[in-house]
């Protein structure tokens, strides 16, 4: 590593760096999940009968495909200092937000812990909201 890429690391700002962690958690545990839809995992709960897919394991397993792709492709995007990753990166946690107020009676850790989990990405995305990758680096290999 070149000593501009380490100093282009050094000024990145934690909570940008953290934010697209997240982004990129979820991508990986959506991604594992589509495997399992497209398996016909035991493992799958039956309750997705009642959801807008029905039953329909394939099309579950695109679903989450789809959200996978976009949540790397938002962590990379943030990384990079671009607008669509802070898009998602809002998107994601107040869908995240909204679903944890709606399952706090079934799952009460679950949910208090993406709701704090959320709130952290929206604080890190308002902070930084400044920042821009610096032209210079960009096409540097």
């Amino acid at each position: 590593m070149s000593s501009m890429q380490e100093m282009l690391v050094a000024r990145r700002p934690a909570w940008l760096t953290f934010a697209a962690i997240v982004m990129f958690s979820v991508g990986i545990l959506r991604f594992i999940s589509a495997i399992y839809y497209f398996a016909d995992s035991a493992r799958i709960n039956n309750s997705i009968a009642l959801g807008a897919f029905s039953d329909n394991l394939f099309l579950w397993g695109l679903w989450d495909l789809v959200i996978a792709v976009v949540a790397i492709w938002a962590g990379y995007s943030l990384l990079s200092g671009n607008a669509f990753g802070r898009v998602v990166g809002y998107l994601w946690a107040i869908l995240v937000i909204v679903q944890s107020f709606m399952i706090i009676s079934v799952a009460p850790w679950f949910a208090a812990a993406m709701l704090v989990l959320a709130t952290l990405v929206i604080y890190g995305l308002a902070v930084t909201s400044e920042y821009r990758e610096p032209a210079a680096y960009r096409d540097t290999p």
